[in-house]
């Protein structure tokens, strides 16, 4: 079992992260059937926030008490509210968990908080728009590391725009080498393409059952 560690914070975006954790969680498709991820939901603060679409949530431990395994995930949702003071706490450790291996995941709102952070001024990254980083992050000194792509890997570092949640999942599974590359891309194609024919590639995918 590892764990899967999702940072909740009030205004979080409930659907960005949503095809991410319902594989690592389900483990469907992952090329180990024994697999699955552990989510454990943690903050800045052990107080329960409120998600943008109206769910409650309240987390099961603090940041700072994260003590990464190998294969471990944290994941950093979009929210209006990561430039708010309470959040600044939780970039110190974000700062420790990169340094010791962890991969972080960070997509949208995210991105802007590691951003005026100044995590993200010495590597590749996206976020929503570069002139958007800007504008929120006086500070930040990314600029000529900045991929114009829906999501990107730096190392142990996944960024990605907050209209790419499909393409933030597929940078995550093949970073944590979870699925076999052939049902990682019809995976990928399924969601972006929408056509039949990848649904049956993902299914031929799979491993067979001893039966078969």
């Amino acid at each position: 079992m590892r764990t899967l560690y999702l940072y909740v914070l009030d205004t979080l975006a409930d659907w960005e992260t949503g095809y991410l954790l319902a594989e690592l969680r389900s483990g469907r498709y992952l090329k180990d059937p024994s697999l699955r991820y552990d989510v454990r939901l943690c903050g800045s603060s052990m107080d329960a926030i409120t998600t943008m679409g109206g769910v409650h949530l309240s987390p099961d431990l603090l940041i700072d008490d994260i003590r990464p395994s190998a294969g471990d995930l944290l994941v950093l949702p979009g929210a209006d509210t990561w430039l708010e003071p309470a959040q600044q706490p939780a970039f110190a450790t974000v700062e420790r968990l990169l340094g010791e291996g962890m991969t972080v995941a960070a997509i949208c709102g995210a991105t802007l908080g590691l951003a005026c952070a100044g995590l993200l001024d010495h590597r590749p990254h996206t976020s929503n728009d570069l002139a958007v980083l800007k504008m929120f992050c006086p500070a930040y000194q990314g600029e000529e590391h900045y991929v114009d792509e829906p999501a990107v890997t730096d190392d142990n570092l996944i960024t990605a725009s907050g209209l790419a949640p499909v393409a933030f999942a597929y940078q995550v599974f093949q970073r944590l080498d979870v699925m076999n590359p052939a049902t990682l891309e019809a995976w990928y194609n399924l969601y972006t393409t929408r056509k039949p024919e990848f649904f049956f590639a993902l299914m031929q995918s799979l491993p067979r059952s001893g039966a078969d």
